[in-house]
C-alpha cells in the first residue's frame, strides 16, 4: 500500500468517526427551536402540555396545538388574544353553569283599618293574612368544577300573599245626632257613609287605596264614585263606582284611567258619569292634561257601555298642561268649564266651548297652576267663582299674572259679573246652599267662601269660613272659633236639606260639613254652633246627597 493510499484511508476514518461523534452529541442534547418558533405550556385540570408554535402566537393557538377543544363558556389566563412570548404558560379553566329552582314564601302585610263602629282600642279581624309563594331561577357557575357564583335569573310568583286586615275600633266619644240625607267621607283611603245620623256609620270601600281625586255621591244617594291608586305601569288611577244602597253592594271597575281633575255624575240621569282625563308623565307634575270630556253608562250587573268623546282632547288654553275642571247645574241643562284662564260653558251635543268671562292666569313659579273654584246657585241661574285682579292703584298687586289679589264674584249668564268679597284669596271655593223657603214664599239661598287670613299671602295663608246672602250682603265669619287656627283651603259642603231648629225664625237652618284638622265638623249657618263628628284625623274628602 503506497503512503498516499495509506493517508486517505485514514483521513476518511478520521471523518467516520467526526460523522459519528456529531450524531450521538446531537442524540443526546435537548431538542433545538428553529429560528421564529418559540416553546409554552397549556395546563388544564387534567394536566399540562408543551407544544412548540410559531413567534407572535396567541393563546388560542397555543391552545389549537396542545389538541383542547374550547367550550361555549370555557375561558383561559391570560386570554385567548393575548400574544405568548417563550416560555408563556397557559391556564386553561373549564366553565359550566347550571340553573336551580327554589321556591321561597312571601310573607303577607298587616294591614289596619279605622272603624269608628267598634270602641276606641278594640279590634277585630277582618281578613287571615295567607303567605304567598315565589319561585326563584338561580344560575350556578363552576370553574374546573368548583362554584364560584350564584344569582337569580327570574322569579315567579305562583301565588300572591293576601293581607292581614285587622280593624281597629276609633269611635270617639261624640254624641250621635240626626242628619239630613247620606254623608260620605274618605278616611285613610277608605270610603264610609253615614245615613240619618252621625251615630249610624258603615265602611264602603276599605282597600286603604282610594286617592281622594274623585269623591261623589250620586243624585240619588245609591252610588258612590271614586278614583283609586294603581299598580300598573303608566296608570295613574282608575275611576270606580260602589253601590250603596241596595242588596248586591258592587263595586264596579269602570274602566277609564288617568283621571285627576274630574269626574261626576250627570244629574238626571240613570248611572251616567262624565269625567276628564290625563296622560302620565315623568316630569312634574306627573301628568299632561287632555281636556277632554268623555260620557259613560254603567249597570249593576256589569254592563259598560262604549265611552263616549263629548269634548275631543285639547290644549286647554294658558296653563293648560294642568287640567280643566267641569261643573253640572243642579238640574244638568247647562256644563260649565273653569281653567286657569277663564271660564265657560261646554255644549256637549255639539262638542265645543264658549267663554263666559276670561280671568288673568296666575303664574305659581311651580309644577302647578291655578284654577279658579266655581259652583251654581240652586236655580242654575248664576255661577259663583273667583276672579284674579289686578289694581292698578294698588301698590300689592303688581303685575297681571303675578297680583295677590282674588275676588268672590257672582256671574249671570251672559252678562257682567259682580264682585262680592274682595281679596277673600285664590281658594275662596264660592258654593251656593239649596233652596230655603222664606215665610214669605220667596226662596232664597246663602253663599258659604273661605277668607284668607292673609289676603295676599293667600297661596299659604289659613281660612275662616264666611256666609253671605247671595248679593253679598250680611257677611258673616262662622268657622273657626275666635282664637283657633284657620282652615286648610277646601270647598265645603251644604246640608241637602236644612235642620229642623226651633230657635231660628223660620224654624229651620241649614248646616256646613267642613274639615278641620282632619275630622269632619258640622256648623250650624245662623247659630255658628259647630259639632265633631270624627276624631280619627285622616278625614280627606266629604260628599253629602
Amino acid at each position: 500500500m503506497s503512503l498516499r493510499e495509506a493517508l486517505r484511508r485514514s483521513s476518511l476514518k478520521l471523518i467516520t468517526v467526526g460523522l459519528l461523534l456529531t450524531l450521538f452529541l446531537a442524540a443526546c442534547s435537548p431538542p433545538q427551536v428553529k429560528q421564529g418558533q418559540i416553546m409554552a405550556t397549556v395546563n388544564t385540570v387534567e394536566g399540562s402540555s408543551t407544544v412548540k408554535v410559531a413567534a407572535g402566537s396567541t393563546v388560542q393557538d397555543a391552545i389549537n396545538a396542545a389538541k383542547i377543544t374550547l367550550g361555549e363558556l370555557d375561558r383561559s389566563e391570560p386570554s385567548l388574544y393575548t400574544i405568548l412570548t417563550d416560555g408563556s404558560k397557559v391556564q386553561v379553566i373549564k366553565v359550566t353553569e347550571e340553573f336551580k329552582v327554589e321556591q321561597v314564601e312571601i310573607p303577607f302585610e298587616r294591614q289596619t283599618v279605622r272603624n269608628e263602629d267598634l270602641p276606641e282600642g278594640e279590634t277585630r279581624l277582618v281578613q287571615a293574612g295567607v303567605n304567598g309563594l315565589e319561585e326563584i331561577t338561580y344560575r350556578q357557575v363552576f370553574e374546573d368544577g368548583a362554584e364560584v357564583s350564584i344569582n337569580p335569573v327570574k322569579s315567579v310568583v305562583v301565588k300572591e300573599a293576601m293581607p292581614e286586615i285587622m280593624m281597629i275600633g276609633s269611635r270617639a266619644p261624640f254624641a250621635a245626632f240626626d242628619i239630613p240625607g247620606t254623608l260620605a267621607y274618605l278616611s285613610g283611603g277608605n270610603a264610609w257613609v253615614m245615613k240619618n245620623s252621625t251615630g249610624d256609620r258603615r265602611p264602603v270601600v276599605t282597600s286603604s287605596e282610594l286617592d281622594g281625586r274623585v269623591f261623589s255621591l250620586a243624585p240619588d244617594k245609591s252610588w258612590l264614585l271614586f278614583t283609586q291608586r294603581s299598580e300598573e305601569k303608566e296608570v295613574i288611577n282608575s275611576l270606580w263606582a260602589a253601590q250603596i244602597e241596595g242588596q248586591t253592594n258592587t263595586i264596579a271597575n269602570l274602566k277609564v284611567n288617568n283621571v285627576v281633575h274630574f269626574a261626576d255624575w250627570v244629574p238626571n240621569s240613570v248611572l251616567r258619569i262624565a269625567c276628564s282625563t290625563v296622560e302620565p308623565r315623568e316630569a312634574a307634575p306627573g301628568w299632561q292634561a287632555n281636556n277632554d270630556l268623555i260620557l259613560l253608562n254603567f249597570s249593576a250587573n256589569g254592563w259598560l257601555s262604549k265611552p263616549v268623546k263629548a269634548l275631543e282632547a285639547s290644549t286647554g288654553g294658558v296653563y293648560g298642561w294642568w287640567g280643566t275642571n267641569f261643573i253640572w247645574s243642579p238640574n244638568g241643562s247647562e256644563l260649565a268649564y273653569a281653567r286657569p284662564d277663564g271660564i265657560g260653558l261646554v255644549d256637549t251635543h255639539a262638542g265645543t266651548t264658549s267663554s263666559l268671562i276670561e280671568i288673568n292666569p296666575y303664574q305659581t313659579f311651580g309644577d302647578w297652576a291655578w284654577v279658579p273654584g266655581a259652583s251654581w246657585s240652586p236655580d242654575g241661574k248664576m255661577l259663583y267663582t273667583v276672579d284674579h285682579v289686578n289694581e292698578g292703584n294698588n301698590p300689592a298687586s303688581g303685575s297681571a299674572e303675578t297680583s295677590p289679589l282674588f275676588d268672590v264674584i257672582a256671574m249671570p249668564l251672559y252678562s257682567a259679573p259682580v264682585h262680592l268679597a274682595t281679596q277673600a284669596g285664590m281658594f275662596a271655593y264660592p258654593v251656593a246652599s239649596p233652596l230655603l223657603p222664606l215665610q214669605s214664599g220667596e226662596n232664597a239661598y246663602l253663599v258659604a267662601y273661605l277668607q284668607a287670613i292673609f289676603p295676599t299671602q293667600s297661596e299659604t295663608s289659613r281660612y275662616r269660613l264666611v256666609v253671605m246672602d247671595r248679593d253679598g250682603s250680611n257677611k258673616r265669619t262662622i268657622f273657626p272659633p275666635e282664637g283657633m287656627p284657620g282652615m286648610e283651603p277646601q270647598q265645603v259642603i251644604w246640608s241637602p236639606q236644612p235642620f229642623d231648629l226651633l230657635s231660628t225664625p223660620s224654624g229651620k237652618s241649614f248646616s256646613i260639613a267642613v274639615l278641620y284638622q282632619g275630622n269632619i265638623w258640622m256648623v250650624d249657618v245662623d247659630s255658628g254652633q259647630a259639632r265633631q263628628l270624627t276624631g280619627e284625623g285622616v278625614v280627606s274628602k266629604i260628599a253629602w246627597k
